[in-house]
Parts: C-alpha cells; sequence; structure tokens
C-alpha cells in the first residue's frame, strides 16, 4: 500500500496512486500518517475521493491504478478562530467540538460567553442556515469533547436515545494524593441538596443510580492520573465519586479538598464514541491528555 511518488497537490485536496489495494480505511492509515480518528472523522466529513468520486465507507476495497484525493481542508472551517473552542468534526446534521475549561456549554445566568453562542456565531458567518443545539452538557470548568446537533431533529434522537447512542465517553482526571487501587469501579446514588451541592447515598435515596469505572494511567506521591469511564452520565459524577473514594479532583472548588496544583478543574472529557443519529456510523473521537496534566508525572 506504499504511496506513489507521483504525488501531487491540486487545489484543496491532496492526490495519491494506489499501488497495493485494500479496504479504504487501512490504505488511509498506512498513507496519510495521522491518527486513527483524524482519518475516520475525514471520512466520515466527506473528505475522501476515489476516481473522482466521494467516498464514505471504511470497507471500500482500492484496486491498484485508483487515484485517491484527501481533502487538506474542512469546508466552512476555514476562518474559525476561538481561544474557546476547536470544531473536530462537522457534518450537515451535527458538530463534535473540544472545548477549554472556563466556557460554559450553553448560556446560564449572567454568564455571556458560552459555546452555544460561539457555535451559532461561525455557522452564520459561514452562512449556514442552522443553529447549535445543546444534547449534553460539559461544567464550566472540565475541558473536552462534545457533541452538539445542527437541527431539532437530529437533537431529539440524540437526546432521547443518548445512552444507547453514545457507547463509550472517557474522562482523564488528576486526582488529589496517591490512590492505592489500580482499578474499580464506584456505585451509588447521586441526589443534590437544597444548595445544589450533588450527594451520594450507598442505597436509593430517591436520585439517580451513578457507576463509575476508574482506571489508574499514572501516580506520584502526590497526584494520580485517572481514567474515568461512565456507565450512567450524572450532574458531577466524576467530581462526587472521586471525592468519595478520598482522592477528589484537584482543583475542583466544590468537591475538593484545596489541592490546586494548576489552578483549573483537573477534569478533561478525552474521549467520546457514538453512533451518527442519522447514518449509524460508528464515530469515534480523542484528544490528548492535556499537557500541563502529564508534566505532573514527569
Amino acid at each position: 500500500m506504499r504511496m506513489n511518488t507521483g504525488y501531487n497537490r491540486e487545489g484543496e485536496y491532496d492526490h495519491y496512486v494506489v499501488e497495493q489495494g485494500g479496504p479504504l480505511l487501512d490504505w488511509l492509515l498506512e498513507n496519510l500518517g495521522q491518527s486513527r480518528s483524524k482519518v475516520k472523522a475525514t471520512l466520515q466529513g466527506r473528505g475522501i475521493k476515489v476516481n473522482g468520486k466521494t467516498v464514505s465507507q471504511f470497507d471500500f476495497l482500492l484496486e491498484p491504478g485508483m487515484k485517491v484525493a484527501v481533502s487538506r481542508t474542512k469546508r466552512n472551517q476555514q476562518g474559525f478562530k476561538s481561544r474557546w473552542v476547536r470544531i473536530v468534526y462537522e457534518d450537515r446534521w451535527l458538530i463534535v467540538v473540544e472545548k477549554a475549561e472556563g466556557i460554559l456549554s450553553m448560556a446560564g445566568g449572567h454568564a455571556a460567553l458560552n459555546v452555544k453562542s460561539v457555535l451559532d456565531d461561525y455557522f452564520h458567518k459561514s452562512h449556514q442556515n442552522c443553529r447549535a443545539h445543546v444534547v449534553h452538557r460539559l461544567d464550566r470548568d472540565t475541558s473536552g469533547l462534545m457533541v452538539y446537533a445542527k437541527d431539532m431533529e437530529t437533537e431529539q434522537v440524540l437526546e432521547h436515545n443518548w445512552h444507547d447512542i453514545v457507547y463509550d465517553r472517557r474522562y482523564v482526571a488528576v486526582c488529589s494524593g496517591e490512590m492505592e487501587q489500580d482499578e474499580g469501579t464506584v456505585e451509588n446514588w447521586l441526589k443534590d441538596n437544597k444548595a445544589y451541592m450533588t450527594y451520594s447515598s450507598p442505597v436509593d435515596n430517591g436520585g439517580k443510580l451513578a457507576i463509575t469505572h476508574f482506571h489508574v494511567l499514572d501516580r506520584t506521591t502526590e497526584h494520580t492520573l485517572v481514567e474515568f469511564r461512565l456507565e450512567t452520565g450524572r450532574k458531577n459524577q466524576i467530581r462526587v465519586h472521586s471525592a468519595d473514594m478520598g482522592h477528589p479532583v484537584c482543583g475542583d472548588v466544590k468537591y475538593g479538598n484545596g489541592d490546586d496544583p494548576l489552578h483549573r478543574l483537573c477534569l478533561h472529557a478525552w474521549l467520546l464514541c457514538f453512533y451518527h443519529p442519522v447514518t449509524h456510523e460508528p464515530m469515534e473521537f480523542e484528544t490528548p491528555i492535556p499537557v500541563a496534566f502529564k508534566k505532573l508525572f514527569k
């Protein structure tokens, strides 16, 4: 599957000639030198042409001599710049973004800055007749991956079938102290009190069952780098569960213990996998663990 050296750039596409056939996804992974999630996003975003025709099937069979064109720019996204939001993937039905810490998912209270308004402004400026519809949320001080629908029908499908559509969702956090266990599961009931603090109970307290799986990635005597996989998605679930374990998320002013090495809530949504609400294709997105998190474990 080696790339032909007769390779040229034309317009917004890079062009290749196939020397050795095989499934399209395998060929792209071998020849583009990009991550699996990025290659899949280009495929799903209709950025690949074979012999002049757009192809989005992962298992499309390439034959020697076929011409593959790979889009170098995502349509509409040229010129989009925001210190708060990075567009990871976009099609006509939805948009996946990575949000920075410090910005709300949607408007709330007096805070004007939110991801929805940033996206609405982008849609307006790129002449797209749509709005960003909130499907799920991340806390203001949590960074990471989110998906927004671009129309009400898609929003309804995602919202009403969220637990069936999303098949993997993981976070990474810097937790206070040295965690003894390498992995495990926290399971209890979560409920809000009158002060809007979420508290847990080992027995059904009229709240919602919450299940979090954790896996330690690295540790020092002061901190532990932990991956959390959500089986249920409750408000403040990871923050409450890590505090329950005696190792709250660093920088958590609500449930933490004052340990704040990075002057931010050390929680990042790094992986989001779901079945596309319209095409039903598996969509898998990941972002790197924040560099500041890793530096604590050098």
